[in-house]
């Protein structure tokens, strides 16, 4: 019994270091939005989401997704030869990305229809770098168990991006000053992790040989011709919107859904990740072991996430009017297939099991199938309807239907039946769905303050019986 406990403890533990680090980092930029709404304009947060979304997806890559692999050997001074490998590959990529942008920086502007010479075209290897960089330093820290330290950085890296957006807005840069804001708390969080990882590992970096670099670089080269494209495919899939709303509509559109998405994630964002690096910890385990932590952590997941999240369409729009300003109104078309799709992304993501089962061709297959799909249905919404709010709501189902898939898929590899993650989520969704119907014909005319009343005291009536009912 003292077994089974102490491994739930810890990953409890381990989860909620990592969640208060992640409260605290997205808390500072909600907390300022209201400040920046008025500072900078929607066009200005549309350029400054292609920028992030043109640096994300060679970011993601550029390392070969070697980072991955730093989790895999039993030894540190193997881990540190990899770790090392990675950071190589994102340098090499970081300098190539700045000869193609010195090349064709003309085309690129012009297909956006941005300026012919962008100044923050010539950041993007920066950030690339950035990127690559600290990814493989955070997966050092997590196969070191170094939970604080990534709680930290993220705090670190929240609070400066912020206090340079508003120092910057208060300046008039415009859409610069948010990139150079980027910048400086990529930058800031890179060094400081990278200085507490040398404190704590000076014995290691001894052990570095070039020969051994490119021995695993062969051993683990199924992460570059694999996970890569299929990390690539998926990263596309989140940012085709991004790259496709100013070119089919407008940036005054990506800015408020940009805008409008770094709000509907905040669930995703505060949870998500931290919840999927503690499971991460189950790799290798048999998958029995594997299917007894999902499942009950899972179960979890839904039970205290799905009504509170879904019902919340109730009163979303009303209070993000109050705090951004009437000029951000039309950001609230988007919010509600936003939500549903993000909350099964939510839900599946948080317990993937493509690496802890190492299947990177099924990962590519579901990455490059969720890319194209939603590429489809955005290009057709677009022909048939011409109609910003239309798009958004088909490729959101899209997602929404793969994502529903992607969780079936993980229960059958764990040896259950298909309908296995429909009996888990289903209920609890159509459950969540009703609610927030009878809510909108019985109190749709309320005030925002009546509105948030019925909408607290619904959902903590909900939570204290599934806690003390043991629902």
């Amino acid at each position: 019994m003292i077994k089974r406990l102490k491994p739930k403890s810890e990953f409890s533990r381990n989860v909620l270091t990592l969640m208060t680090g992640t409260t605290i980092a997205q808390t500072i930029p909600i907390a300022i939005s209201p400040i920046l709404t008025r500072l900078y304009t929607p066009e200005d947060f549309g350029v400054f989401a292609l920028y992030m979304s043109l640096s994300t997806i060679i970011g993601v890559v550029a390392s070969g997704r070697y980072e991955l692999a730093i989790m895999l050997p039993k030894k540190d001074t193997d881990a540190i030869n990899v770790a090392l490998l990675a950071v190589l590959m994102t340098f090499l990529v970081s300098i190539f990305t700045f000869l193609m942008i010195l090349i064709f920086s003309k085309h690129i502007a012009a297909l956006f229809s941005l300026p012919p010479i962008s100044a923050w075209f010539y950041l993007i290897p920066m950030s690339i770098l950035l990127i690559g960089v600290y990814q493989s330093l955070n997966y050092w820290s997590n196969r070191k168990k170094r939970y604080n330290h990534l709680a930290a950085n993220r705090v670190l890296q929240s609070g400066l991006t912020s206090t340079a957006n508003l120092a910057m807005g208060f300046g008039g840069f415009g859409s610069i000053g948010l990139v150079l804001s980027s910048i400086t708390g990529q930058l800031a969080a890179a060094i400081s992790i990278g200085i507490k990882i040398f404190r704590e590992n000076q014995n290691i970096f001894g052990h570095i040989n070039k020969l051994k670099i490119f021995a695993l670089a062969k051993l683990y080269r199924d992460y570059p011709k694999k996970s890569a494209p299929g990390a690539l495919f998926n990263t596309l899939s989140y940012q085709l919107e991004i790259i496709l709303l100013p070119i089919l509509y407008s940036s005054y559109y990506l800015g408020l859904y940009y805008f409008i998405t770094k709000f509907v994630n905040l669930p995703k964002l505060f949870l998500s990740g931290s919840i999927w690096q503690v499971f991460l910890t189950n790799a290798g385990k048999k998958r029995e072991d594997i299917f007894t932590a999902k499942v009950y952590k899972q179960k979890k997941l839904v039970k205290y996430t799905t009504l509170p999240i879904i019902s919340g369409l109730f009163i979303y729009s009303d209070v993000l009017i109050v705090l951004f300003g009437e000029s951000w109104k039309d950001m609230t078309l988007f919010i509600s297939p936003l939500i549903l799709s993000m909350h099964i992304n939510f839900i599946v993501a948080s317990f993937s099991l493509f690496v802890l089962i190492n299947k990177p061709d099924a990962e590519m297959t579901f990455n490059i199938t969720l890319a194209l799909t939603k590429l489809l249905s955005i290009v057709m919404s677009f022909y048939i309807w011409e109609n910003v709010v239309y798009t958004v709501y088909a490729f959101s189902i899209v997602q929404f239907v793969m994502f529903f898939l992607l969780g079936s898929w993980n229960y059958l590899q764990l040896g259950k039946n298909i309908f296995f993650f429909s009996r888990i989520y289903l209920p609890f969704f159509i459950a969540a769905l009703l609610t927030l119907y009878v809510l909108n014909i019985l109190f749709s005319n309320e005030t925002i303050l009546t509105k948030m009343i019925i909408y607290a005291f619904i959902n903590l009536i909900y939570l204290g019986t599934i806690k003390y009912a043991r629902l």
